[in-house]
């Protein structure tokens, strides 16, 4: 009796120690990080640094030859178009007065009015343009006010965008003209003073024989080259100025990337130091790429885009001339697309895969890939709305595996 209690001893112990074995040799679930697909909006973006830059700069020069007065003007003041006094210029002898500079001063005359007249026609285009972008904005606010669902949010705001651009780029139209009739203004002032007094009769408000030069336009002044007094000859840069206000932004791409970008392009600006993210339309894509060497020594090929600030200047007025921004220009977007993490693909030959997660088990999926940005990637195929997928799966991740979330 006690035998056969022995040998069941024995064999329920060899039974226990098998089934421990067994035990230890089936596979404990791998933790993974899950994340579900889901439907939403998409956005494609080139990022890169950008700086903002002054619109249109004035550099101030001597009109003819002669002796600057000492400049008090610097960086920061403010001037007024045709009020503030910038610099004076003393006539002096004889070069102020021989025929040759009566001549040059002749012909500086006629190459100003040759460009106020040219002023004309572009004027009149972006006007036209400014008044049918505000045409346009007003018949898609009046067909959405009618009916909201035959225009959608996003094409007002975009006709929104349009108009502002065109008053800017109005702005920038009147002030060129404004500053071509302050050069011919100059100019003319310059011919009437390079001939003897006997003919022009000393200015009693200058107090003698001298040319006062004053600020084309309104702003501030950016630099001054020439601060002491001095004898100078024509065309030497005297002043810099512009208005800080009128900014536009110029991002250096990848040419691969230029590629991508058109005109009009919605541009976000962003950590540039305020609290809110800006606006702009890239304005031109410059055909010219140029070699850079990156931090890395790599040289690219890199492409200048120019993009237009659209937000007021009352609401950027901490933002200055030279000033970095980092930039985000949309070059494909979509809504309400099924799309899941990018860190959930991977290659399955010449396929993109995900795992599923089913019922605690990974299952791998191929997947049609659409839309993609680094973070989240559209899924035109293969998944459903609500299908947990595996996030960063490791190797120790196959089909079939047994899983479970990570806590």
């Amino acid at each position: 009796m006690r035998s056969k209690f022995r040998k069941f001893l024995l064999y329920a112990f060899g039974l226990a120690v098998l089934a421990a074995i067994a035990y230890g040799l089936i596979p404990e679930p791998v933790e993974v990080d899950l994340a579900q697909a889901e439907r939403g909006a998409i956005r494609v973006t080139v990022d890169q640094d950008g700086k903002t830059r002054i619109r249109e700069k004035y550099v101030v020069s001597a009109p003819l030859a002669g002796r600057v007065l000492r400049i008090d003007m610097d960086p920061g003041d403010e001037v007024r178009a045709g009020d503030t006094l910038l610099a004076n210029i003393e006539p002096r002898d004889p070069e102020l007065l021989d025929a040759r500079t009566v001549a040059q001063a002749e012909a500086r005359v006629k190459a100003a009015e040759a460009t106020l007249e040219k002023m004309e026609p572009m004027l009149e285009e972006v006007t036209a343009n400014q008044q049918y972008a505000d045409s346009e904005l007003k018949r898609v606010q009046d067909a959405r006010s009618n009916s909201p669902s035959a225009v959608s949010e996003s094409e007002v705001e975009s006709r929104l965008l349009a108009s502002r651009t065109q008053k800017a780029l109005l702005r920038t139209a009147l002030q060129n003209k404004e500053i071509a009739r302050f050069e011919l203004d100059q100019a003319r002032a310059a011919l009437i003073r390079s001939r003897p007094p006997s003919e022009n009769p000393p200015l009693a408000e200058n107090n003698g024989w001298n040319f006062p030069i004053r600020s084309p336009i309104d702003g501030r002044v950016l630099r001054v080259f020439q601060q002491s007094s001095a004898v100078v000859n024509a065309g030497t840069p005297l002043l810099e100025v512009g208005d800080p206000t009128d900014l536009e932004v110029e991002i250096d791409v990848l040419s691969r990337d230029a590629v991508k970008i058109e005109p009009g392009t919605l541009t976000l600006l962003e950590h540039w130091g305020g609290d809110r993210i800006l606006q702009g339309r890239v304005k031109i894509v410059e055909p010219s790429a140029f070699t850079k060497i990156s931090t890395l020594g790599v040289e690219e090929q890199r492409v200048n885009v120019i993009v237009s600030l659209v937000d007021p200047p009352q609401d950027r007025t901490e933002l200055g001339d030279g000033f970095r921004v980092e930039a985000r220009i949309v070059v494909a977007e979509a809504d309400d697309v099924l799309k899941v993490p990018t860190s959930a693909l991977f290659r399955v030959g010449d396929d993109w895969a995900v795992f599923r997660a089913v019922d605690g088990v990974a299952r791998e999926q191929i997947v049609d890939v659409g839309l993609e940005n680094g973070l989240e990637a559209e899924i035109l195929k293969g998944l459903s709305s609500g299908d947990a997928v595996i996030v960063h799966p490791g190797d120790e991740v196959a089909d079939g595996s047994k899983i479970r979330p990570r806590e």
